[in-house]
């Protein structure tokens, strides 16, 4: 079953044709979808979407890139609403949070600060509420790393991983997955590569991080699309082929392990995925 782990299918580049990308997903063999919330704003659009599409979860939190523009009480709405959909299958975690200091702006100290304030306290609530979060980390693996040592374990995925193979075997350690997608798919991108060739099979999930990060064979000017080409849950399929050759498996085998690998780390979707079987 392929499991694509962190998708923003409620973003604005899919509002012409959502039907239709949640369709080529499902004929590219694509049966769950984990769509992230980024602001208190989407936290509505995250939970209907997912209630309205089969074999999609979402989780809630505050990104980020988002804290500047996030009131302290937005802190208080989704602790609130974490609370209310305690009953809810289809919530499987608190994301996307963490820390972002790849972009200039972001590595202000004062916007370091507050990126640490949201963060920590996103990590307290996914403790209270008995979830696993979805880390987004961009230069920050230290500093995340810090923090979650700090508390007893969450556990969720590293989205989008690219750090050392040290940095990797500590988010395992704190009982992580690593999400790995089009980035990967890149010959160039030779440190991402060689995790995913050597880190245990067991700690690996497919992603696409949709609409962004497209993989290679969506690179400018193939089929004419415009660069950044617009990337969607149904390339899920082929991260996981370019993730088996890597690791010289068969795709099948390696979907099956990634798909038990985020049935672990996202305990939930193991429930809400079989309920959309059932539908």
């Amino acid at each position: 079953m392929l499991i694509d782990t962190h998708c923003h299918l409620d973003a604005a580049e899919f509002d012409a044709d959502r039907p239709a990308v949640i369709e080529r997903a499902r004929r590219a063999g694509v049966r769950g979808i984990v769509i992230p919330a980024v602001a208190r704003a989407n936290f509505a659009a995250v939970r209907d979407l997912a209630h309205a599409t089969p074999g999609a979860c979402y989780a809630l939190g505050i990104h980020p890139l988002y804290v500047e523009r996030s009131a302290e009480a937005d802190l208080d709405a989704l602790d609130a609403t974490l609370a209310a959909a305690r009953n809810d299958p289809r919530l499987v975690a608190v994301g996307e949070i963490g820390l972002d200091f790849f972009v200039e702006e972001a590595r202000a100290p004062e916007r370091r600060e507050r990126q640490e304030r949201f963060y920590t306290r996103q990590l307290d609530l996914a403790r209270r509420h008995g979830l696993p979060v979805l880390l987004h980390v961009r230069r920050s693996q230290d500093v995340l790393l810090k923090h979650l040592r700090r508390r007893p374990p969450i556990g969720g995925i590293a989205h989008a991983f690219n750090g050392s193979f040290q940095q990797a075997g500590q988010f395992i350690a704190q009982g992580f997955a690593l999400g790995l997608g089009g980035a990967m798919t890149f010959e160039r991108a030779r440190q991402i590569r060689r995790l995913a060739a050597q880190l245990p099979a067991e700690a690996l999930v497919l992603e696409t991080d949709a609409p962004d990060i497209p993989p290679a064979w969506l690179g400018r000017g193939a089929d004419g699309r415009p660069w950044p080409a617009r990337n969607e849950p149904a390339q899920t399929a082929g991260i996981a082929r370019v993730l088996a050759g890597l690791r010289g498996l068969d795709a099948e085998a390696l979907i099956a392990q990634c798909a038990v690998n985020a049935r672990r780390v996202l305990p939930r979707l193991a429930r809400a995925l079989g309920e959309a079987d059932g539908a």
